[in-house]
This record gives C-alpha cells, structure tokens and sequence, in this order.
C-alpha cells in the first residue's frame, strides 16, 4: 500500500470513527433496552464497530439508520443466546442497572423506555417484537428502516408494531409517576426499613406487591417471585440493621442502593401504581452490580 492510499484508509476510518463516537450513546440504549444486560450491550457495539469498520461509507446515505441496524442485528442474535442462558438462570433474572444521569429523567419517553418495570414488559416480547417495538415507538425509526433491521417488510413491521405495542400496553403501569411522587414513596419505604416499622412499610406496599431477588445463584435471594404485602413486609423488616439504604438515579428513575459494609450489595427499583409500591425488582447478582457506581450515559 502507497502512502496515498494509506493517507485515504486512515481519513475513511477517521470518518467511521467519528460516526461512530457520534452515535454510540444511541447504539448502546438500543442494544440495552433490547437485552436488558449492559455488558451484552457493550459486546454487541464492539460487533457492531467491526462491521461498521469494513462498510463503503461512500455507499451510505444515513449513517444513524445503517448503525443502527447492525446493532439490532447484533443485538437480536445475542438476544437469543441471552434466552437459553435465562433458562438455566437461578432464581428470577432482572434487568442490569444502570447508574443514569439527572438529564434521562428530563426525557420522560426515555426514562420510561429504560425503566426497570418496562424492561420487565419488554421481556414478555419476542426478540423481533421487541426489536420492533424499541425501533419504533422509542427511537421513532421509519417502518422501512426497521424493516431492514430485522429483515422483515415494512407491512409485516407494521403488524409487529401494533402487536407489541398493544401487548406492551396490557403490562406497562398504569400511571405516568413523576419522579418527586417515586422519590416520595422510595423515602417513606427507606424510612420504614432503616426503622423497620412494620405498620409503616405496609402503608407504602400496595395489597398485590410483588418482590423479585436476583442472586443469580451467586448471592442469597429467594427463587421464586414473593407476594403480597404482609408476606414482603415481613421479608424486609429482615434487613433492618444490616446496611444502609440512599437513594439513587438507576435507568432514569429514583432508586435505593443498599451498602453494607461500604459496599454495593443490592439495588431496588420499584414499580409505583396508583401511589403505592406493586413491583419491588431488588438485584443482588455482583456481576450486574459490577458497573453500578459509574454513571452510564444513555440517549435516543
């Protein structure tokens, strides 16, 4: 290779670089929010970036669009590994957390794409429905860009689409909760724990509450869902005196990080309906903690 013609692949790799940086942010919530698992997303870019690294880009008329599908491709490859894994997962599986910045919970779309509850509904998706729905009503990308993602046509797309949105539509909360009705509901129920007033606690627990551990085998955690309120109320007044509770910014949404000992050993979503606490999501597996104390940019 002359040196013209090696000055010409560093200024094309120059520019795929620099597309890529531009996005990246981008590519990684889309591939999160397709798995659920921050490290799977960070794989899934880095194949991404291999396969971008050998495209023409004299061939590419929008490069978000084209980076995209390569990571929904990646991603949806990866997402099917990811679903005989979960089978032979201990316990319940829940989502990674992700240590968000204040401006996520300023988009409230995005916030409420990343959220814990909503990963959960996302789960219940098959992978094209899932692909198709993240594409679609959370990045707002043209039936005939996703249909190239997921090698479907654009009427097929369309199908999918409505499908997955009624579907999420059925399981997602009901209400839209601000962040100051969660911050207020997540200090009540910190309050009670750290004091462990049992009246307290079952004050902020709606009757139906469901709690999920994941130890991922690991760590102690219970390997079934736990229900109802005096049930959960009763398994949480456990914890009282062992760490300290602080809220915290995860996937968009006010959260607890329990320390003991100075360290990171569980953090606590919840889902909040009607003013009440119904979905408690508390993960324990160190591997998903593992990034937790660095704040993950995410963006649309």
């Amino acid at each position: 290779m002359n040196g013209r013609e090696t000055d010409m692949n560093d200024e094309r790799m120059d520019t795929a670089t620099e597309a890529f940086v531009a996005h990246r942010n981008l590519l990684f919530t889309v591939a999160y929010e397709m798995l659920g698992s921050a490290a799977d997303a960070e794989d899934v870019l880095q194949e991404t970036w291999l396969k971008w690294a050998d495209v023409d880009l004299d061939t590419i008329q929008n490069q978000r669009a084209y980076l995209v599908r390569i990571t929904t491709r990646q991603a949806l490859t990866r997402l099917r590994t990811l679903g005989r894994r979960k089978e032979s997962y201990v316990g319940p599986w829940l989502p990674e957390p992700l240590l968000t910045t204040p401006d996520v919970a300023e988009d409230v779309e995005l916030a409420d794409s990343v959220s814990m509850a909503m990963l959960l509904v996302l789960e219940t998706l098959n992978p094209t429905e899932r692909a198709v729905f993240v594409l679609r009503d959370v990045f707002a990308m043209e039936y005939d860009e996703i249909a190239a993602a997921v090698d479907k046509s654009p009427a097929a797309v369309r199908q999918i689409a409505h499908r997955a949105r009624a579907h999420v539509a059925e399981r997602r909360p009901r209400d839209v909760v601000s962040p100051a009705d969660t911050r207020a509901a997540l200090q009540a129920f910190q309050k009670a724990v750290q004091t462990g007033d049992l009246q307290s606690l079952l004050d902020t627990l709606a009757p139906d509450v469901v709690l999920l551990t994941d130890g991922g085998g690991v760590v102690q955690a219970a390997l079934e869902p736990i229900m109802g309120a005096a049930t959960v109320a009763g398994i949480l007044t456990n914890i009282t005196g062992v760490g300290t509770l602080h809220l915290a910014q995860v996937n968009g949404h006010p959260a607890l990080m329990m320390r003991v000992n100075g360290e990171i050993d569980a953090v606590i979503a919840v889902r909040i309906d009607e003013g009440r606490i119904t979905g408690l999501y508390a993960v324990r597996n160190p591997e998903k903690l593992a990034r937790i104390d660095q704040e993950t940019p995410v963006s649309r």
